[in-house]
């Protein structure tokens, strides 16, 4: 079971750490590449600021964004802002979005995201945690994926390895870790002709992926190329867009 409050505590620390790595650019370094393609360290902090504001949305029962041209043109618009703008939109949105999910609230109700993906309301502090901490990463200011707490990392590979199940671009395959841990993910086979349900996995597919935790957390989230990863029974899949 999620525990919001805990989860939110999480947030509010990995935004102190972003800020306070943030804070050591400048002007030109917030102009700077970010290590997402075709978005600056500006870009990565815009979203970040909106990306709270849109989380508040969806707590409070609204659209998480109007459109998704308007957060686009949204993160475009505040992407060139001086470095001392850009911390403060962060601090501020950051705060609004803790306001917001402190709040006494019926924690087991579904909410909206993007998309018309749906979920706990108490998974969105999780939520909006892995957005402070991978974009944190992408900021390529000296925090990496062997940097990220623990219990996170496996969180995500956790939710991300969830995400990938049944998805029909993911073959059956399984994540294994370097602490044993054997997690299942990718499309359900067939047995004998009849699908399986959706909650069983084959105890052994063909494929299987195994490494570091920030190894494997870096492919599954599309921010390593998995080179670094060791395959068995086949090559390394593509994984779908995020």
């Amino acid at each position: 079971m999620m525990d919001h409050a805990r989860d939110l505590a999480s947030v509010r620390e990995a935004t102190d750490r972003l800020l306070t790595a943030a804070a050591a650019l400048d002007n030109a370094g917030v102009t700077q590449p970010s290590r997402l393609p075709g978005w600056t360290r500006g870009h990565v902090l815009a979203h970040l600021a909106r990306n709270a504001d849109a989380l508040v949305n969806v707590l409070e029962g609204r659209p998480m964004y109007v459109s998704g041209e308007a957060r686009d043109a949204d993160i475009e618009r505040d992407a060139p802002r001086p470095l001392e703008v850009q911390l403060a939109d962060v601090r501020e949105s950051a705060n609004r979005f803790q306001d917001a999910a402190s709040v006494s609230a019926d924690w087991s109700r579904t909410v909206e995201l993007r998309n018309g993906v749906t979920d706990s309301a108490s998974r969105v502090p999780f939520r909006r945690w892995i957005e402070v901490e991978i974009h944190h990463v992408d900021l390529g200011v000296g925090y990496e994926l062997e940097d990220l707490p623990k219990e996170f990392t496996q969180r995500e590979i956790n939710f991300l390895t969830e995400r990938f199940r049944n998805h029909p671009g993911v073959p059956a395959l399984m994540i294994e870790q370097d602490d044993g841990r054997m997690i299942p993910t990718g499309v359900v086979e067939r047995v004998t002709g009849v699908q399986l349900d959706s909650g069983y996995r084959p105890p052994h597919p063909d494929l299987t992926v195994s490494g570091s935790q920030a190894d494997l957390l870096g492919w599954l989230a599309g921010r390593r190329d998995g080179s670094a990863l060791h395959v068995e029974g086949g090559s390394l899949p593509a994984l779908p867009p995020l």
